[in-house]
């Protein structure tokens, strides 16, 4: 791991904006087969329920992060009845394609395959996801705050990818041989020293990461919140010292639970107002303009970090933001970012002024909603 502050400089070099021209997807959840031209500032899409609107963000999502936020594993990704999935998208010197199916996912970048992850994520573009159940980060528990840190964490640097990956290996390695009837003492200890190892990176690159993103979360907050209150996070692991003598310390407690109860994975992020837990004493407009800046703050990070504005995928996020916030959130978005942004209704454009053309979706097909 490197010592010291991380150097900001472009890990993509040569990328032209994050901007996708086009979209294919093929057996993906509803869709069976499916295109779309995507405007360059981005679109809003207008739907109801059900019809599809979240699935394509998802799509996207999953075409630039193999990450989906809405399941875990890619499997629930197939459409019912079929064994495999596809999309395709196409950005500014590149076409991404993704064919995923059970033994092993085909990914290629213009045409030449990309052996593993990690070979398809080096020089793909960043992005933002913003959801209506963001508020889970100020009000849930901690795992939504660790996602959040991960996400973001894996498009800042190369460096965290690899230490979660090697954390969470080791860590499910750990677990099974707790539950094992034989319990191998000296077996267990050599994976306690990989993870506690893992571990002590990861931690190091999560408070590193915190440290860059705090300022753009404060700023982030008075832009959409327009008032002097102070918002707060810090990184809060669950025990102080050695990780590993931890670790050793709780063996018999981890043989007793089957599981591992010390490390990273059950660490948090501590989000404040005003000195004060935001979960337990912030108002529900308050909370929902810290989840905003959160993710806001994702964003300006990544655009100082990586030299390249992320794309913006915001699903059903405007109906639940009063007028004044959701023209502030809007005004808060990069000015060059492409935003894809759904909606079941388009009544908030009465009182909030948006820039983006709009499509409506029907039967799975997009078309252009004049005026």
């Amino acid at each position: 791991m490197p010592s010291g502050p991380f150097p900001r400089n472009n890990p993509f070099p040569g990328l032209p904006p994050a901007m996708l021209s086009r979209l294919k997807l093929i057996d993906f959840r509803c869709y069976g087969s499916f295109s779309w031209q995507i405007p360059q500032q981005g679109a809003v899409i207008l739907g109801n329920n059900a019809q599809g609107k979240t699935t394509l963000l998802e799509a996207i999502c999953f075409l630039l992060r193999l990450q989906s936020p809405r399941t875990a594993r890619p499997s629930p990704l197939t459409a019912h009845g079929r064994q495999s999935f596809g999309i395709r998208g196409e950005l500014p010197g590149q076409i991404r394609r993704i064919l995923w199916s059970p033994d092993a996912p085909d990914l290629q970048v213009n045409g030449e395959p990309r052996r593993g992850q990690r070979s398809y994520l080096a020089d793909s573009y960043p992005v933002v996801w913003m959801g209506n159940d963001d508020l889970s980060l100020v009000r849930a528990g901690a795992d939504a705050r660790r996602k959040y840190m991960d996400f973001l964490g894996t498009q800042w640097h190369p460096g965290y990818r690899t230490a979660l990956f090697n954390y969470r290996r080791a860590l499910k390695t750990r677990n099974h041989l707790l539950k094992h009837k034989s319990r191998d003492r000296l077996q267990i200890d050599a994976y306690t020293r990989q993870l506690a190892l893992y571990g002590t990176e990861l931690r190091s690159l999560r408070a590193s990461l915190l440290e860059l993103l705090l300022p753009h979360i404060i700023m982030a907050y008075r832009s959409i919140g327009g008032r002097a209150e102070q918002v707060g996070a810090a990184y809060r692991a669950e025990e102080e010292g050695d990780l590993y003598e931890r670790m050793c310390a709780g063996l018999d407690r981890d043989i007793r639970y089957g599981q591992t109860q010390n490390g990273p994975h059950r660490d948090d992020l501590e989000i404040t107002l005003n000195g004060r837990s935001a979960a337990q004493f912030a108002s529900e407009g308050q909370q929902r303009t810290i989840a905003i800046s959160l993710k806001l703050a994702q964003s300006s990070l990544l655009t100082e970090e990586t030299g390249h504005t992320p794309i913006h995928l915001i699903d059903d996020v405007f109906g639940e933001l009063d007028p004044t916030r959701r023209i502030a959130f809007l005004q808060a978005l990069p000015a060059d970012a492409q935003s894809l942004i759904t909606t079941t209704h388009l009544d908030w454009l009465h009182d909030t002024p948006c820039p983006l053309p709009a499509f409506r979706l029907e039967n799975f097909t997009l078309r252009s909603v004049q005026g």
